[in-house]
């Protein structure tokens, strides 16, 4: 069946199969460059891809229309470039050898997260996710066509920075959505003005959502971090990321839109930590925000603003600025380049000194032995001398705690863990273990292990949820496929038909539909019978007991073999 087409370019509708416009004139063949989808693909009978827009280390973006609605979309492309292979004429996507398995990860991971995020959208402060497509062995995002100008572009076309006041009213939408994102334990992670957007109202948007394995270095896919806004953890994967990593993201837009200039890059702080304060930057920057923004932008993850409600509230209110300063851990102190060197000059001074006096000791040492040996070989010649002491020193050994079943949280949050260690955590769904609790380690525990290795922990996140589909009105064998796609087993019962349904349709389930329910749970769907088929009754019942065409009826239907028992 040919799917109705809009042409990309100006929304009038194509002739079946065209390669070109008649009303506009542009040819689609070869607008797109290789491995990427051709203009005018149709997905899901319902969108036609348009022009490419730009590439990251995920997938491609794409120009679209929404045949039925008229309007434009845009159209973000699962297409990891480090683990896919390039598609052939049939656009079906493959991964590269020895890939497999990374490739179908960060595919549920990139389908797990537009998924959340368009129930949580159109948000007053975030880009819309309107609807998820599967296809070509891959999937597909759709997004309302945002517009407006880029907050980057739009800083550049001033002459001078904003003033708090302004800038904070800019950004509350932004802010908001991102609290929304948090409560449903999503993290954007690449909150720039890049990827926010002004709109005519004066109001931002945020946009440009990807899974963690973008923002994170050395995840297996090709990076995309954004200098000057990227927080210290996102260089590396022995970081946990958390809420925190998008305050720093908003703490550093906001430094840039009331100094002119962004902070300076994380990974250049970590080496030297010379980012300027706010007020430091542009004296007109109130002394209370520099100082919040200051706490926003430290380096130690949990020594920061922890939540952007904080950092909002911190920088539109100076009582509640104190306040918060009064309960913040205490930044670690850094010293000056001046003061590391002059340190390190005494400490080699001293060193030297040491040296002296340490070969001083040793002569005297060896002159005093040498005569009380010659001494004692007078005196007692006989006297077999006692084995000197063993001068080997045993260092201490710091041995691996046992992290196994502890709450991630409890070792997140210990200083006492996190100043010895780093942690390079990764996320899996079990049945058994609960969200949050640590499942393995590596290396295991009492393992001796230097100060500053690494340690991987294994972290439950629950059971696996998909969304229970509405299969009323499917057919028994549509229902079961369905919801086998979906890793949920059934169990089918007929149950009274009067006329009331379709003959071997789905009446009701036992599950409702829109719930999230783990993999596995066993659905139990009740199916109408043909009206001339005479249920017969359990035993358990009655014999009198008249047929209802209530679904719940079969429910108490006992399995197979199992004793009944009557009440007298």
């Amino acid at each position: 069946m040919e799917h109705k087409r809009l042409c990309p370019y100006c929304l009038n509708e194509l002739p079946p199969r065209a390669d070109s416009c008649p009303h506009c004139g542009r040819v689609f063949t070869g607008c797109n460059p290789s491995g990427s989808l051709p203009v005018g693909t149709v997905l899901s009978g319902r969108y036609t891809v348009g022009e490419m827009q730009n590439m990251d280390g995920e997938g491609i973006l794409y120009r679209g229309v929404e045949n039925l609605g008229g309007f434009r979309v845009t159209i973000k492309e699962y297409l990891p470039i480090t683990l896919a292979e390039e598609r052939g004429p049939d656009c079906v996507l493959h991964p590269k050898k020895g890939s497999e398995v990374l490739f179908k990860t960060t595919r549920m991971d990139f389908s797990d997260l537009y998924r959340a995020i368009q129930r949580i959208t159109p948000a007053n402060g975030l880009e819309a996710v309107l609807d998820v497509v599967e296809a070509n062995n891959t999937v597909y995002a759709i997004l309302e066509n945002l517009g407006g100008t880029p907050l980057d572009q739009w800083l550049e076309s001033r002459p001078d920075s904003m003033r708090v006041e302004e800038a904070c009213a800019m950004l509350q939408p932004v802010f908001e959505g991102v609290a929304a994102m948090h409560q449903i334990g999503l993290v954007h992670r690449g909150i720039c003005p890049e990827n926010i957007r002004v709109m005519d109202s004066g109001r931002a948007r945020l946009a440009g959502y990807a899974t963690v394995g973008l923002r994170t270095a050395g995840s297996g896919l090709r990076e995309q971090l954004y200098e000057g806004y990227s927080a210290p953890e996102q260089y590396s994967t022995a970081e946990f990321e958390g809420r925190y990593t998008d305050e720093y993201g908003l703490a550093a837009v906001f430094y840039r839109m009331v100094c002119g200039e962004g902070p300076v890059p994380a990974a250049q702080r970590m080496m030297s930590d010379s980012n300027p304060r706010a007020r430091t930057v542009n004296p007109a920057v109130p002394a209370y925000v520099s100082d919040v923004l200051q706490m926003g932008l430290r380096l130690k993850p949990m020594e920061r603003i922890q939540t952007v409600p904080q950092l909002y509230q911190a920088l539109s209110s100076k009582e509640y600025t104190a306040e918060l300063t009064r309960t913040m851990q205490p930044e670690t102190p850094t010293r000056s380049a001046q003061e590391r060197e002059q340190k390190k000059h005494f400490l080699s001074m001293q060193s030297l000194l040491a040296g002296i006096f340490i070969l001083l000791a040793i002569l005297i040492l060896l002159t005093l032995w040498s005569v009380l040996k010659q001494n004692s070989q007078q005196e007692a010649p006989s006297q077999v001398e006692p084995e000197p002491a063993s001068s080997e020193v045993l260092e201490p050994q710091n041995l691996v705690p046992d992290f196994t079943g502890m709450q991630y949280a409890q070792v997140q949050n210990n200083r006492e863990y996190t100043s010895m260690y780093l942690f390079y955590v990764t996320e899996e769904y079990s049945d058994t273990v609960p969200v949050g609790q640590i499942m393995s380690q590596e290396p295991e525990a009492e393992t001796v292990l230097k100060a500053g290795e690494t340690i991987r922990l294994v972290v439950s996140k629950g059971p696996q949820k998909v969304e229970m589909p509405n299969v009323i009105g499917f057919t028994q064998d549509g229902a079961v496929k369905e919801l086998a796609a979906r890793g949920l087993p059934a169990s089918c019962f007929m149950v009274v038909n009067d006329g009331s349904y379709a003959s071997g349709c789905v009446v009701s389930a036992s599950e409702k539909a829109g719930d999230q329910i783990a993999v596995g749970t066993v659905v139990t769907l009740y199916i109408a019978a043909d009206p001339s088929v005479q249920i017969t009754t359990t035993p358990e019942e009655p014999a009198d007991t008249e047929p209802t065409t209530e679904p719940e009826a079969p429910a108490q239907q006992p399995e197979a073999g199992g004793e009944t028992q009557t009440e007298e």
